[in-house]
């Protein structure tokens, strides 16, 4: 680490602590040429996961944006916004761990649809119809078809 002072590459790790949010870590250090202090950060580097669209465009993974359709589908539903946050933060993990580097939107949406359809028919049959992009009321009524045998079976 050069020193900011005087440019010299030898220095020495005073204190190191985790940030107040946890995120990184806070060195303190002290320069072995000219005694001057100064205070690094050390973070993980965040490698953005790519989202290939249905229509082939690509873009950064939004936890907001999945967000939003998941709270959209559950709008008036009986599912507390811990029991969201902590599936989104499941999701990114599983997205991180993932070694794909890009991943259709596809797979996303159906591991949404997977879970609001274990938290909540209607949340799930909501999603399931922007999602899928319902033509018409057949759509709609096939898809509630497929869910009322799935829980006949």
């Amino acid at each position: 680490m050069k020193c900011p002072f005087c440019g010299e590459l030898e220095n020495k790790v005073v204190d190191s602590r985790l940030k107040k949010d946890k995120t990184g870590i806070r060195r303190r250090r002290k320069c072995d040429a000219c005694g001057g202090r100064f205070t690094t950060y050390e973070y993980v580097e965040d490698i953005p996961v790519v989202i290939v669209k249905k229509d082939g465009r690509r873009e950064d993974f939004s936890r907001d944006k999945v967000r939003q359709g998941i709270q959209r589908a559950c709008e008036k539903r009986n599912i507390s916004m811990n029991v969201i946050e902590d599936y989104l933060d499941e999701l990114e993990r599983w997205l991180r761990e993932n070694s794909e580097k890009e991943i259709s939107s596809g797979i996303i949406g159906e591991k949404v649809m997977t879970k609001l359809h274990e938290l909540d028919d209607v949340a799930y049959v909501r999603f399931a119809s922007v999602y899928r992009e319902f033509k018409d009321v057949n759509d709609f009524i096939a898809e509630l078809r497929t869910l009322l045998n799935k829980e006949c079976a």
